[in-house]
């Protein structure tokens, strides 16, 4: 890539350009943000080692904050699922869209857990605050996966509160593409429940196939917060 782009970044798990993982956000003196490519050659790589079947290859190409195309590629059920800005999302060339799931009970959630959770950690809170209210939660062990699979609508809804930029750079846009919407954690005066832009800087999410899903996700975990902070 960076031998056909030389003016690009670079951002990956195995490799960056000197950054410690955070992108380029801004052009100098205020000009257009450059392009990164944030690169992940495997996700899920304790999945690859014990043979189990959830792992794949993410790559993204971002200005600054905007994502431009995207493409995750499961070699295991050989799927290939691509994405560019304004132009939707496709899987094999089949054209995909998000679930119609509206209700969190309704819906089929995953998680993403830490390498090595504590019994403390806020990734096990939230997934004993969401288990007794949706239909059933999963975890595949791949970020890029679970995207793409929102993506085509086998999941209805998503989050990480703490991931790197190349493990959801590829499968934002996928979601977006595909109908579906991304928002934050916190719902506050001023940063209340719905769609918002996630920063690549810290991108801290939740992903689902529709406002309602989202809203109802955001509601649910901020007042767990709160009882939490009380």
């Amino acid at each position: 890539l960076l031998g056909e782009f030389p003016d690009h970044a670079f951002l990956g798990e195995e490799e960056d350009d000197g950054r410690d993982g955070r992108p380029v956000l801004e052009g100098a003196a205020g000009g257009e943000a450059p392009r990164t490519w944030f690169v992940d050659p495997l996700d899920g790589t304790t999945n690859y080692v014990h043979g189990y079947p959830a792992y794949c290859v993410s790559i993204a190409l971002f200005r600054g904050n905007t994502p431009l195309v995207a493409t995750v590629y499961d070699p295991v059920a050989e799927e290939c699922f691509v994405a560019a800005v304004g132009r939707g999302a496709r899987c094999n060339g089949r054209p995909i869209r998000v679930s119609r799931t509206v209700d969190l009970t309704e819906s089929l959630v995953a998680v993403s857990f830490p390498t090595h959770p504590s019994v403390e950690s806020a990734a096990v809170d939230d997934f004993l605050a969401i288990l007794p209210l949706v239909r059933s939660v999963r975890r595949s062990g791949s970020t890029a996966l679970n995207l793409a699979w929102l993506a085509s609508g086998r999941l209805d809804a998503f989050w990480a509160r703490r991931i790197q930029s190349w493990d959801v750079a590829a499968g934002f846009l996928l979601v977006s593409e595909a109908g579906g919407v991304l928002g934050r954690f916190a719902v506050d005066v001023a940063s209340p429940p719905g769609p918002s832009q996630i920063p690549m800087a810290d991108p801290s999410f939740i992903a689902a196939a529709s406002i309602p899903l989202l809203e109802g996700l955001q509601r649910l975990f901020a007042s767990h917060d709160s009882r939490k902070a009380s």
